[in-house]
């Protein structure tokens, strides 16, 4: 039998509440105890259950010591593993397949992040992902899921977050210097490329399409390379990409509004747990 007292999930989670508020009080509040009950919890935590001291106490305020910086990461591991197992076990219905649509750029910046965390908790679902347009995507009734890219005034469904587009070019590559402006861009269903033609008509700028790819991947290498300028969102550039400064001779581009869409006839638990993941890993 272990020699260690147990680490009791509620007090943990007490403790991670105090750290990420910055005091009893607050932390309290976030985990529906009064401050006395939370006080004890760490008063049995730092001297009965791990015998250190967790927290520097400066009147209202609380800072974690050392020690309670190495405990908030193996809390916060401990936490995530304590929900996993309940949402595996309590929660046989978890089981099927959801499908997802979502543009290729989407795919590459968010989808990995949101996937990891929901496959650790949910491992028996089966997921589908779907890359098209954002045009191509709403026309189809068979996505669970959609992510959508949709411009001001004109929005369906959840609003995920809201970016504007961006040039961007490789280190070196003067835009002003190139008449016509190369444009690395997606097909001609993609918004970033009607909006990009747009501005640069409306200033009087002569460009051309030089180079044209369904991939993300294909874009950014033709762009990294100095042969052409791309427009896309921010989040989704490589660090080996520059934003274009505003006095580089390209127009302003607008927001765009990335929306999720649900499929009212098909919807499950398992669409209503992934949209919630989708939610959270766009923020």
């Amino acid at each position: 039998m272990s020699q260690y007292q147990s680490l009791d999930a509620d007090v943990l989670r007490t403790f991670v509440a105090i750290a990420e508020q910055g005091g009893f009080t607050r932390a309290g509040e976030v985990v529906n105890r009064t401050q006395s009950a939370v006080s004890m919890q760490m008063k049995r935590l730092e001297e009965d259950i791990l015998q250190r001291q967790l927290f520097e106490r400066d009147g209202r305020q609380v800072r974690l010591t050392a020690e309670g910086q190495v405990l908030l990461g193996y809390a916060r591991r401990i936490l995530k593993l304590h929900g996993e197992v309940f949402n595996t076990l309590r929660m046989p219905h978890m089981v099927g397949m959801v499908r997802i649509g979502t543009p290729d750029d989407y795919a590459m910046r968010y989808l990995p992040t949101i996937l990891s965390s929901f496959a650790q908790a949910y491992p028996l679902v089966q997921v589908e992902v779907h890359c098209d347009s954002s045009k191509q995507l709403m026309m189809r009734t068979d996505l669970d899921l959609t992510i959508v890219t949709r411009e001001p005034g004109n929005e369906v469904g959840q609003l995920l977050r809201q970016e504007r587009l961006v040039w961007a070019a490789a280190e070196g590559f003067c835009p002003q210097e190139q008449r016509p402006v190369p444009l690395a861009l997606f097909n001609t269903e993609c918004f970033c490329r009607a909006w990009a033609c747009n501005a640069l008509e409306a200033q009087g700028i002569d460009y051309r399409i030089a180079y044209t790819s369904p991939s993300l991947a294909a874009i950014f290498a033709i762009v990294s390379a100095g042969l052409a300028v791309t427009a896309q969102l921010q989040s989704v550039l490589t660090s080996n990409l520059r934003i274009v400064s505003k006095n580089e001779g390209l127009p302003q581009l607008p927001v765009a509004n990335v929306m999720l869409l649900r499929n009212d006839q098909q919807q499950s638990p398992i669409t209503d747990c992934m949209a919630g993941y989708i939610v959270e890993g766009f923020k």
